[in-house]
């Protein structure tokens, strides 16, 4: 596998356990220890970095996603009894998800552009030997 297609699976497995998370009952839901606001960054930063790993070509279209999953996300808590959408959640969410994406066009960048002295290395070795 290479790592786009491993970035696919963890971004997708990670937006269903963000969805579940969300929607979930609150005693179901996972608590890692620390303040819930930074658990929330992490969570859509992480997806946000994994979608923009593995669709680098389509940043626009990570971005939309990210955001759009946690506002939807967010307005879905409103049908749960014990759930609560609050804005604050909401802009933590959409700020972890917008600094995620960013992160990973920088990682996918920085890699592309070191890719090719690699590769120049490599080529100019097979000519030698």
């Amino acid at each position: 596998m290479n790592l786009r297609r491993i970035a696919s699976l963890l971004a997708w497995s990670l937006l269903c356990v963000i969805a579940y998370s969300t929607l979930s009952p609150l005693d179901l839901r996972p608590h890692m220890g620390s303040s819930v606001q930074i658990e929330r960054f992490g969570a859509f930063g992480l997806t946000g970095l994994m979608f923009a790993v593995a669709y680098p070509r389509r940043l626009p279209s990570v971005l939309a996603i990210v955001l759009a999953a946690a506002v939807g996300l967010e307005f879905m808590q409103m049908l749960a009894a014990d759930r609560h959408a609050r804005l604050i959640d909401l802009a933590v969410k959409v700020a972890g998800g917008g600094c995620g994406v960013a992160a990973g066009w920088l990682l996918v960048r920085q890699w592309q552009r070191s890719r090719p002295e690699i590769t120049g290395i490599n080529r100019h070795a097979k000519l030698r030997g």
